[in-house]
C-alpha cells in the first residue's frame, strides 16, 4: 500500500485527536475519586448526561439516529461491555488507588493482542505477543508487591478486558456508521443495562441523590470527558487498528499518574515493586512503535 501526503496527514491528524481524547480519559480517575457515590451509581449518570448531550447535539445538528433494528440491537449489547468497563474501572479505583487501576487498564494492549486476530479471524502477531507477554511480567510484579490491592487489581483487568473488546467491535462498526451515532446508541444501552441491573438488586434509593459538589464533577464526567472523548476516540478507528488504539490508550496512566498525584499525592503510597512493573508495562508500550519500524525496514530492504 502506497502511503500518500494526504493519507499520512489524515493518520497524523487521527493520532493526534487519539492523544487528546486519551489525556481527558486520564482525567477521568481523577472525577471517579472525588465523586462520592458508588461506581455503579456513578456510571448511570455518567451515561445518562452522555446520552442527553449527544441527544441534544444531534437536535442542534438535525441528524438523523436512525439505524436498522439489527444494528440498534447490537451497539445496544455492545454498551454493555462500554457499562461494564466503566463499572469496573470506578469500581477498581474505589478498591485500590488511580495508579493502580491505571496501570491495570494498560493489559488492553496484551487483551487486544489475542481477541482482535481471534476475532478478526487473522494471524497473531508475534510482536504483539512478546509485548503482551511483557506486560504480564509487569501485572505479575504489581499483583506481588500490591497484594492488598488484589480485588482492586483483578476488577481492573476485568474492566480492561472490557475496553478491548468493545474496542474491537467499534472497529468494525465505524466502517459503516459515523462515531456520534455509534457513541449514543451504545450509551443508550449501557444506561439500559445499568438501569436494569439498579432495577434488580434496589439501586434506585436515596443513596443516588447527589451531593452538591458531585454534581459539577459528574456534568465535566457526562460530558466532556464521555460524550465528546467517546465520539472522537471511536472516529479514529476509522484509520487506526484496534491494537494502535489500545496501544495509544494505555498512555491514559502516564497522564492520570500524574494527576493523581497532583490531586491525592498517590505516588507516595506505592512500593518499589509497583514502580518497577509500571516501567515495564510503560516502557512496552512506547518501544513496540520503534520496534515495530525496525522490523518494517528490514522486510522493506529484504
Amino acid at each position: 500500500m502506497v502511503v500518500t501526503k494526504s493519507n499520512k496527514e489524515s493518520l497524523n491528524k487521527n493520532l493526534l485527536i487519539l492523544h487528546f481524547t486519551v489525556f481527558i480519559w486520564g482525567f477521568t480517575g481523577i472525577l471517579g475519586n472525588l465523586i462520592t457515590i458508588s461506581a455503579v451509581q456513578l456510571v448511570w449518570y455518567r451515561v445518562l448526561i452522555a446520552v442527553i448531550s449527544l441527544f441534544l447535539y444531534f437536535n442542534f445538528s438535525k441528524t438523523t439516529i436512525r439505524v436498522d433494528r439489527k444494528t440498534f440491537l447490537k451497539m445496544a449489547s455492545t454498551g454493555a461491555l462500554v457499562g461494564g468497563h466503566w463499572v469496573l474501572f470506578f469500581a477498581s479505583i474505589k478498591l485500590s488507588t488511580v495508579p493502580v487501576t491505571l496501570v491495570c487498564l494498560s493489559s488492553i494492549t496484551l487483551f487486544t493482542a489475542i481477541f482482535e486476530p481471534l476475532l478478526n479471524k487473522t494471524k497473531i502477531s508475534k510482536l504483539e505477543i512478546l509485548a503482551g507477554l511483557l506486560i504480564i511480567t509487569g501485572i505479575v510484579l504489581i499483583f506481588k508487591f500490591e497484594s492488598h490491592y488484589t480485588k482492586g487489581i483483578i476488577t481492573g483487568l476485568a474492566s480492561a478486558v472490557c475496553a478491548s473488546l468493545f474496542s474491537i467491535i467499534n472497529s468494525k462498526f465505524i466502517k459503516k456508521h459515523e462515531a456520534p451515532i455509534i457513541a449514543f446508541h451504545e450509551l443508550t444501552g449501557a444506561f439500559f443495562w445499568i438501569s436494569i441491573y439498579l432495577l434488580l438488586t434496589g439501586g434506585f434509593n436515596q443513596s443516588l441523590i447527589l451531593k452538591p459538589k458531585d454534581i459539577g464533577y459528574l456534568i465535566l464526567l457526562g460530558t466532556i470527558c464521555t460524550s465528546l472523548a467517546y465520539v472522537a476516540g471511536v472516529s479514529v478507528m476509522r484509520e487506526l487498528s484496534a491494537f494502535k488504539v489500545a496501544l495509544i490508550t494505555n498512555l491514559e496512566p502516564v497522564y492520570g499518574i500524574l494527576m493523581s498525584f497532583i490531586f491525592f499525592g498517590d505516588m507516595n503510597k506505592m512500593t518499589l515493586g509497583f514502580w518497577a512493573g509500571a516501567v515495564i508495562i510503560l516502557s512496552t508500550i512506547f518501544l513496540y512503535p520503534v520496534a515495530q519500524k525496525q522490523i518494517a525496514k528490514r522486510k522493506a530492504r529484504s
